[in-house]
């Protein structure tokens, strides 16, 4: 995981925390496994997949087309939607069609740029990739907008003392999952998580650790 998408993954007093670390603390805990994190830039997690350096990333990792041809996927565990978020005030700019000759920030190797790239005016977006700190400089006006799942931008204004806010609803829904090597060992520790996971759900941890986080359940659909 990265440690730098409050609050999924982020790191506070030198400790690794978010709702990733506790889905997937919990996920060890049902399976019998110590889990071991690695943090790095986001847009070098899945190099290190591909390596055999780890054996999956849990960073809100969206299911695309694309990814689905390179790796295997664990079952679902959040659901959610692609979302502009806007300097507080900013009326030029309060849906995704607003966008057109707007310069938005996205995190390098994330899929919002992907999804930014299939709207049909996408040649009119100045997309700008950042490792960290895309809000901040929205809340600076150095770009226009930023877009990220729309569940950290809530917990993002709501934390965070920025002047930020929401720029209409969501645009694309997406779902999270843990991707793995498509190899015998892959696919079987995949299936591994997903009985984890299967009984997590069942037992009302997911959901509890959910509300913990965000107040609401997002790990149903």
């Amino acid at each position: 995981m990265s440690g730098q998408y409050f609050p999924f993954t982020f790191v506070e007093q030198d400790k690794l925390k978010g709702f990733e670390v506790d889905v997937m603390n919990a996920v060890g805990k049902e399976m019998g496994r110590e889990i071991q994190y690695q943090t790095a830039n986001f847009s070098g997690l899945f190099g290190m997949l591909e390596s055999g350096r780890i054996d999956t990333v849990a960073n809100q990792i969206t299911i695309t087309e694309e990814r689905q041809k390179a790796y295997i996927f664990s079952e679902p565990y959040v659901y959610d939607g692609a979302q502009v978020v806007t300097k507080e005030g900013n009326t030029e700019v309060e849906s995704v069609e607003d966008l057109k000759g707007k310069t938005v920030a996205v995190n390098l190797g994330s899929n919002f740029e992907a999804l930014l790239r299939e709207l049909p005016y996408a040649d009119e977006i100045n997309i700008k990739t950042y490792e960290s700190n895309l809000e901040r400089d929205t809340a600076l006006g150095r770009v226009d907008a930023f877009v990220m799942d729309r569940v950290s931008a809530s917990q993002i204004i709501k934390e965070k003392p920025l002047p930020l806010e929401l720029a209409g609803p969501t645009f694309s829904q997406i779902t999270n999952a843990y991707p793995f090597r498509n190899t015998e060992a892959g696919q079987a520790l995949r299936d591994e998580v997903n009985a984890a996971l299967t009984i997590l759900r069942d037992n009302g941890t997911l959901a509890a650790i959910s509300e913990k986080w965000f107040g609401t359940d997002i790990t149903q659909p």
